[in-house]
């Protein structure tokens, strides 16, 4: 199986900015997709994308990112996978990236969580 992720990522000095973990909350707080990996995934990373835009990045400039999934098992990985495709389309961040199984999030509603870091393109 190919999996959209690089081994190595170097960049030249720059700005950062480090997402901290998103997760399945909608812009009024309320949790999309309870009991539902495919429906989290996709919310998990429609904020994730908008946290990247709203820093000043895109797709193109993250670094790293950390995927946490409770209770994984390998059929998962597809389905986050896919997640992240349909929402970022043809511009998923070939980036760094580590892939967790974990028994627990900070709450039990969660299911999955996604950080990141981004490398922040120079303003002229």
């Amino acid at each position: 199986m190919s999996l959209p992720v690089s081994q190595i990522v170097v960049t030249s000095p720059a700005k950062l900015a480090f997402i901290s973990g998103q997760v399945a909350l909608n812009a009024e707080g309320e949790l999309i997709g309870p009991n539902d990996y495919v429906a989290q995934a996709r919310q998990v990373f429609m904020n994730l994308k908008l946290a990247i835009e709203a820093a000043g990045g895109s797709a193109e400039h993250v670094t790293q990112m950390r995927i946490h999934v409770v209770n994984h098992r390998p059929e998962l990985a597809n389905i986050v996978f896919q997640a992240g495709a349909e929402v970022f389309s043809s511009k998923w961040p070939l980036t760094a990236s580590t892939f967790l199984g974990v028994q627990a999030l900070a709450f039990p509603e969660w299911l999955i969580e996604v950080d990141a870091i981004v490398v922040l393109p120079q303003q002229n």
